[in-house]
């Protein structure tokens, strides 16, 4: 991250935020040293910043970077969406891309997830996706778990479903979150981890 100075806090921010062309609201900050001076005078602090475009610049060189060293052309995009950023990758071939089920594109979401994550030490949540492959997938994942809540509300029998990613689960989470007598948690871990669809009768 970088850094920046002021005579206060304020004025270290609106260094930062004239540099990243932002406003000082849209900024992440940490102090890094705060000298008093006698008087009011030869005061310093000492601030690193970051704003969301910091973020978006930074998965798209990370990635950049990763597909030129393997010698593999893919254009990368990236936009801050909700909560999330939204990372669009499109290269030649999209299939060596997204793998088996999907397990190659997971696993690039990964490393990028953790190296943002790793850079602006804070936890940074990616969706990287291929030509629509997640939102494709997100709805057969929901249709399939509307199936299988339904079937619980019938039966008041608690259903498990296959172990997913986390953004996967999200979307059933958030998918299923209204249906009266439906609640759904997340079980397991790691790559076993998965949702339980529990049939709750005081859930209206």
């Amino acid at each position: 991250m970088e850094r920046y100075e002021g005579k206060n806090l304020d004025e270290a921010l609106e260094n930062a935020a004239r540099s990243k062309g932002c406003s000082k609201e849209d900024l992440t900050y940490n102090v890094l040293s705060e000298k008093q001076g006698l008087f009011g005078f030869g005061s310093k602090v000492e601030i690193e910043a970051y704003f969301d475009g910091d973020i978006e610049k930074f998965i798209i060189k990370y990635l950049s970077t990763y597909f030129d060293g393997i010698e593999m052309q893919v254009d990368v995009k990236c936009k801050k969406e909700d909560y999330f950023f939204k990372v669009e990758l499109d290269a030649e071939n999209n299939a060596i891309l997204i793998g088996k089920k999907g397990q190659t594109l997971q696993d690039i979401n990964n490393v990028v997830k953790a190296a943002a994550s790793s850079a602006f030490k804070k936890r940074v949540i990616v969706v990287s996706d291929i030509n629509g492959y997640k939102e494709e997938k997100y709805h057969k994942e929901c249709s399939m778990a509307l199936r299988v809540a339904k079937t619980v509300q019938k039966t008041k029998i608690n259903a498990s479903l296959d172990p997913m990613p986390n953004d996967e689960r999200k979307a059933i989470h958030s998918y299923l979150v209204n249906m009266p007598r439906i609640r759904t948690v997340s079980e397991g871990d790691g790559k076993e981890r998965h949702i339980v669809i529990v049939y709750d009768e005081n859930k209206h």
